[in-house]
């Protein structure tokens, strides 16, 4: 399966989900605000938050990431790119008055940040196998990586979920993988966090 396929069917995906539960975070198939919150918190600890600092939303869905920052009393200059155009029209809408916020659907148009974040964008998978997808994750990761001068964030279901509980159309991911290929690949200072009360990890990178 072609990455552009497998982009394909995750805007497909992802729109029917905006249609359905409109800009909310079951709209980007989280199950509650609270987790979305907590998945923020996760994220942007890569951040220094002592000064003004850039950063990229990859995946942004409607935007909910610049209501958490602004919420925080942060500056920042926020950048959301999604591969839906309807994700990214309804967060201009929402987010029309944001001075320091730019929305776009086309990844050729991101510019260098201080950071990139990326949150649930490898979860579903949909039809596409394990292999696949794994291949399509080092692939982004990279680009996550190239985007950002001082580190960058992403977050994945972790195979430690029970068997039971999985589902196939979702990727589980090796959290010790993605830790030691972080390491080796791109920098020496990376954390991997599994301590907060959800079946997922978050990988810190900090260059």
């Amino acid at each position: 399966m072609s990455l552009n396929h497998i982009m394909r069917s995750v805007e497909d995906y992802y729109a029917a989900k905006l249609r359905e539960h409109g800009p909310t975070p079951l709209g980007v198939d989280w199950n509650s605000a609270e987790s979305q919150i907590l998945r923020f918190e996760q994220l942007s600890k890569v951040c220094d938050v002592s000064a003004s600092f850039s950063i990229i939303d990859y995946g942004c869905g409607y935007g909910a990431l610049v209501d958490y920052l602004a919420g925080k009393g942060l500056e920042f200059f926020y950048t959301g790119y999604d591969i839906s155009v309807d994700m990214i029209n309804k967060a201009r809408e929402i987010h029309r008055e944001c001075q320091n916020c730019n929305f776009i659907s086309d990844t050729s148009n991101l510019s260098i940040a201080d950071y990139t974040v990326a949150s649930g964008i490898f979860n579903v998978k949909l039809q596409t196998s394990d292999e696949e997808w794994h291949t399509y994750m080092l692939h982004t990761v990279g680009r996550l990586a190239t985007l950002s001068t001082k580190g960058f964030a992403f977050n994945a279901l972790t195979s430690y979920s029970d068997p039971e509980k999985r589902r196939p159309d979702l990727h589980y991911a090796d959290a010790l993988f993605w830790f030691d290929y972080c390491k080796k690949h791109f920098s020496r200072f990376v954390a991997l966090l599994h301590d907060y009360p959800l079946y997922e990890f978050t990988i810190l990178v900090k260059k």
